[in-house]
């Protein structure tokens, strides 16, 4: 099977490479190849793409830069995808397209669910919103994963984040008072890779869906088990994100309900817990 891959740098394109199944052909895009706020040329891409199934896993995700870049996080997040989704409809291709907890509106304490309103806080959601139903509307097979806090022992994140921060410190004040789903960035790929592999055998069920880490966790749970797990002498103090003021609004709640993905596609919730000592173990962290 052909398969392309859009985004081959970044968290969860790294690992969709090495994740890759024996019986997958992946070709993974990234710059200068593929410019993404260019979405006519980025449409041309999968148009010539000899490829059975098409996977964007590429974005702006500079949430706090994106204040004052939306337009381009409106180019690569929401023009590109919708362009490409369109694009892979009429060459009868699923196309899958990793989105964010961000296009919800954060209140409350329930796990939203995908038929959940939904009403982001900042431009990256609204550029992520706007992608999600750009690709839904596309007219072919697809499937749009929103997912949550992403890490891994690529690129820039929170476990790395922590690490560095933690042997500098001997405490940190963290937010406890925004709660979701931490989720590595393999478990993403192995999900995508599944659901992959149910569109390319008939059995893909299009749909918007949602899949992150459990159990839930503030951010300062987060850093704490951080610490923990990897031995790293650091305390951390709870503070309210009124104490921590960011250029973008936060969700406060980003607890998202994975229901759906397990019924349609057999896919459970990981323990980010799990995931997260063997990223610490790739990272040379762990004691």
């Amino acid at each position: 099977m052909q398969v392309l891959v859009i985004g081959r740098v970044g968290q969860l394109g790294t690992e969709l490479q090495r994740q890759c199944p024996s019986d997958w052909r992946m070709t993974a895009l990234d710059l200068p190849e593929m410019d993404l706020t260019d979405a006519e040329a980025a449409a041309a891409r999968v148009r010539a793409a000899e490829a059975d199934l098409v996977i964007n896993a590429a974005a702006y995700t500079a949430v706090d830069k994106a204040e004052t870049e939306e337009e381009m996080a409106q180019a690569i997040n929401a023009a590109a995808p919708t362009a490409m989704a369109r694009e892979a409809a009429a060459k009868g291709i699923p196309f899958l397209h990793v989105s964010t907890d961000y296009v919800y509106d954060g209140t409350g304490t329930a796990p939203f669910t995908p038929e959940s309103p939904t009403g982001p806080l900042n431009a990256y959601g609204r550029t992520k919103l706007a992608g999600d139903l750009g690709v839904a509307g596309a007219g072919g097979a697809y499937a749009v994963l929103r997912t949550s806090w992403v890490f891994s022992a690529h690129g820039g994140n929170f476990v790395k984040t922590m690490l560095r921060l933690g042997a500098e410190r001997e405490k940190l004040t963290i937010v406890a008072d925004q709660v979701g789903g931490p989720t590595a960035a393999g478990d993403i790929a192995a999900a995508v890779i599944t659901m992959g592999q149910a569109f390319l055998g008939g059995t893909g069920h299009s749909g918007i869906y949602h899949f992150s880490g459990a159990p839930d966790a503030s951010w300062a749970d987060f850093a704490r088990e951080i610490f923990a797990q990897s031995g790293t002498d650091c305390a951390v103090e709870d503070i309210p994100t009124s104490a921590y003021p960011t250029p973008a609004v936060r969700p406060a709640n980003s607890r998202l309900d994975c229901s759906s993905l397990q019924a349609a596609f057999g896919i459970a919730r990981p323990d980010w817990r799990v995931s997260l000592a063997s990223v610490l173990t790739e990272l040379g962290a762990r004691p």
